[in-house]
């Protein structure tokens, strides 16, 4: 059965692509969860408006991915941790600390977008990864400070 995408699905496609898949799929769950229609004519006109509208959408926000990326390029935060000897920390430092942290000087940014290459256990400066939108991707210079 042909169907066309209204959303990007995993492993399957992305928006306005015609896919073929099993009927049932189609019927018990790409079709009711307005995921895809089905491949006729009207469908396709019908595609073509919501990608238009899709694209403006998308144009936006990462326009407004692009501003806090520069804001956020400009930030430096400081997270303070217990330190055993040597300069270790008592545990590591999570994206959730960052989230938070963030979220006390005004950005709403999800834990789940915060990248952390290598675990944190140490003190020092370190640059964290923030994907902000598809395209966009910010850099964060967090300090890890002692809590003395």
């Amino acid at each position: 059965m042909k169907v066309i995408l209204r959303q990007n699905v995993d492993n399957l496609g992305e928006i306005g692509e015609i896919v073929n898949v099993k009927p049932g799929y189609a019927r018990n769950f790409l079709i009711p969860r307005s995921m895809a229609y089905l491949a006729t004519p009207g469908a396709i006109k019908v595609l073509e408006s919501e990608k238009k509208q899709y694209e403006k959408r998308m144009a936006k926000e990462r326009q407004n991915a692009e501003l806090v990326a520069a804001q956020l390029a400009e930030l430096q935060i400081s997270i303070p941790m217990q330190v055993g000897e040597e300069g270790r920390l008592f545990g590591s430092v999570t994206a959730q600390m960052i989230a938070t942290e963030l979220e006390l000087r005004g950005f709403s940014i999800d834990r789940r977008t915060i990248q952390i290459d290598e675990t944190i256990k140490t003190l020092g400066i370190f640059d964290v990864k923030v994907k902000l939108h598809h395209d966009v991707l910010a850099t964060l210079k967090v300090w890890v400070i002692s809590q003395e």
